[in-house]
């Protein structure tokens, strides 16, 4: 998988990538990184990439224009090297909620450009350049990096081959059953009057798989009643509980 950010501040991204599992796939194959900035493209000595809004208004927005020749840029060297072109994605807090699906999803793709904003934000027009609009949530920072980050590191660890153990991504929150995950423990046995259940320690593993599934819908329901279905005990998403 290749991955192309966009970004003014490509040194925020290199600890990162050469940390954990993030940085054990660079190193394997299984992820490539190109990091741009858009001030390569910007406009006179200063290189601009920004300026003031039409209409007035606080703050400065990002150019279209130096936006755009950056991601073209990229897919242009793509092209020439024989690779594909990415899936634009814009980084706003006006995006869709990034979830597990959306990471699912973006890890089949090839190649994945992630534009990170600064100042006020983008240009209007910049959306229709990019393929897709991704928030991490409903707050806003000063910039899409640390957003970015999250995205690669949600998206790469679902890639085959990155993480040792395959069977964790299934049984993790968010995961296939689409419920959290069930509570875990290790040693030691006990701790302060805190004991890890019986049933953890008896080695019946169908029994061990029946306690985690009840406790992972009983997490669910306690927790996010909204990702239970109501055939489950749940309100189901999109609804709210009666308690």
């Amino acid at each position: 998988m290749r991955v192309d950010i966009v970004t003014l501040f490509p040194e925020l991204f290199e600890t990162f990538l050469a940390t954990s599992f993030v940085g054990r796939a660079t190193k394997g194959g299984e992820l490539t990184v190109r990091l741009r900035s858009p001030r390569e493209y910007g406009l006179g000595k200063h290189r601009s990439v920004d300026d003031t809004p039409y209409g007035g208004g606080s703050g400065m927005v990002m150019r279209v224009d130096v936006l755009v020749a950056c991601m073209e840029a990229l897919d242009a060297e793509a092209d020439a090297s024989g690779e594909p072109r990415a899936r634009r994605v814009l980084l706003t807090p006006q995006g869709k909620p990034f979830a597990q699906p959306a990471a699912v999803r973006l890890s089949n793709e090839p190649a994945v450009m992630l534009v990170c904003g600064r100042y006020e934000g983008f240009d209007e027009r910049v959306r229709a350049f990019v393929d897709e609009e991704i928030s991490l949530g409903d707050f806003v920072m000063t910039g899409g990096e640390v957003a970015a980050m999250a995205i690669v590191e949600a998206t790469v660890r679902l890639i085959p081959g990155v993480l040792g153990n395959a069977e964790s991504i299934r049984e993790e929150s968010h995961g296939e059953g689409g419920l959290l995950e069930y509570p875990q423990y290790t040693r030691p046995a006990e701790f302060r009057g805190r004991t890890v259940p019986e049933v953890l320690a008896g080695g019946n593993h169908a029994e061990i798989a029946k306690w985690r599934g009840a406790e992972a819908l009983a997490r669910t329901r306690e927790r996010r009643p909204d990702l239970v279905a109501p055939s489950d005990g749940g309100p189901g998403p999109g609804k709210e509980s009666s308690e």
